[in-house]
C-alpha cells in the first residue's frame, strides 16, 4: 500500500471494510462538535489475517508521518500487535495483557499502544445487562470467537472488582485453536468462583450444542465477526436461545444473521436483544478521546447529545 504524507491532522480506521462503516459519516459530526478542527478520518483495509509486513508499513508511517495522529483498529488487533508491538515506544498494561491493540497514539513524538476494550466493552455491558445479573441469577456467558474483544469482556467481566458478579461459568468457541490458546494463556481456568471452557467450535452446529446446555438468564455473544466481516452466523436457525437470556451481536452493519435468529426467538424465549450500535459509540470515543487528548462522557446529557449526532449522521445518505 501507497502512503501519502497526510496534509491536515488526520485519524486512521485499521479494518476490513472500513467505507462501510457509519464512522465515514459520524466522525465529521463528532470533529465539528468537538472542535477538532480541520481533522479528518481515513479508512485503510487489510484482508483477514494480513502479511504482517504489512501492518508494520502502516504502523511505520503512522509513526513517522507528523499529522497522522493516532488509529483505531479493528478485526487485527492481535495480528498488529504481533506484528509490530516492537515498533511501539509505550504499550498500556491492557495491551500488554492482552497482546492486542485498539488504539495507536502519539504523545511527544511517541508512538502508544493501547487496547480500549476492557474500557469499552464493560461500558456497553453495563449498558445492557442489570446491575448484579450474574450473582443474581448464576447465569452463564458464552462467547462465539475468541479475538480481541472477548477478551477484553472476559477480563472485565472477571476482574476482582467484579467477585460477587461472576458468571458462574463462561465458554468460549472459536474455529481456531491458536486463537484459543492465546486467550488461555490470557486468562487461564478463571477466578476462584467461576470457570472458563475453551472449546474448538468447528461449525455451527457445536455453538448450537454449547448453548443448548445454557443455564437460563445467561449472555451469549456473538464474537465471530459473521455478520459483517463475513456473511452468516456461528449458529444454525435449529439453535435454541437460553430463556431469558440476554444476547449480544457486537455488529450493526452487515447481513446480521445472528442478530435475526435471535430477535426471530424473542418473544418465546424472552430474550433481551441488542447489537452493537452503544459498543459502537463506546469504542470510537473513547478511541477519539485518547488520540486527540479530549475529556469523553461515558453517560448523561452529553454522552446523549455525542450519540445522537451519530445516529443521526449515520442515516445521512
Amino acid at each position: 500500500m501507497s502512503y501519502a504524507p497526510a496534509t491536515q491532522p488526520t485519524f486512521y480506521f485499521i479494518g476490513v471494510t472500513t467505507g462501510k462503516s457509519s464512522i465515514m459519516r459520524v466522525f465529521p459530526a463528532w470533529a465539528k462538535h468537538f472542535g477538532l478542527k480541520d481533522a479528518v478520518i481515513k479508512g485503510l483495509d487489510f484482508p483477514l489475517h494480513a502479511d504482517p509486513a504489512a501492518y508494520r508499513e502502516a504502523v511505520s508511517f503512522i509513526k513517522l508521518d507528523p499529522l497522522s495522529l493516532g488509529a483505531l483498529v479493528t478485526t487485527h488487533k492481535i495480528d498488529l500487535f504481533r506484528a509490530s508491538s516492537d515498533l511501539f515506544d509505550a504499550i498500556d498494561p491492557f495491551a500488554a495483557k492482552m497482546h492486542e491493540t485498539s488504539c495507536l497514539s502519539k504523545r511527544d513524538g511517541k508512538l502508544i499502544c493501547h487496547a480500549k476494550d476492557p474500557i469499552t466493552s464493560k461500558l456497553a455491558i453495563d449498558a445492557f445487562l442489570p446491575e448484579g445479573h450474574f450473582g443474581r441469577t448464576g447465569a452463564e456467558m458464552f462467547c462465539m470467537g475468541a479475538g480481541g474483544s472477548t477478551i477484553a469482556m472476559v477480563g472485565s467481566l472477571t476482574q476482582p472488582s467484579e467477585s460477587k458478579n461472576f458468571p458462574s461459568r463462561i465458554v468460549v468457541s472459536d474455529l481456531d485453536p491458536r486463537r484459543l490458546e492465546e486467550i488461555r494463556a490470557i486468562h487461564g481456568g478463571g477466578p476462584a468462583g467461576t470457570r472458563i471452557d475453551y472449546v474448538l467450535g468447528q461449525n455451527a452446529e457445536a455453538n448450537d450444542a454449547i448453548l443448548s446446555q445454557l443455564k437460563p438468564g445467561s449472555f451469549v455473544v456473538n464474537a465471530t465477526g459473521l455478520g459483517k466481516d463475513r456473511p452468516g452466523s456461528p449458529l444454525t436457525d435449529a439453535a435454541v436461545f437460553p430463556l431469558d437470556g440476554y444476547v449480544w451481536d457486537l455488529n450493526y452493519r452487515g447481513d446480521l444473521v445472528f442478530l435475526k435468529q435471535a430477535r426471530a426467538q424473542q418473544t418465546q424465549q424472552r430474550l433481551h436483544v441488542t447489537d452493537g450500535w452503544v459498543y459502537f459509540i463506546h469504542g470510537w470515543t473513547q478511541v477519539i478521546a485518547e488520540v486527540f487528548a479530549i475529556p469523553m462522557p461515558t453517560s448523561g446529557t452529553e454522552f446523549e447529545t455525542v450519540s445522537r449526532l451519530a445516529a443521526e449522521a449515520a442515516k445521512a445518505a
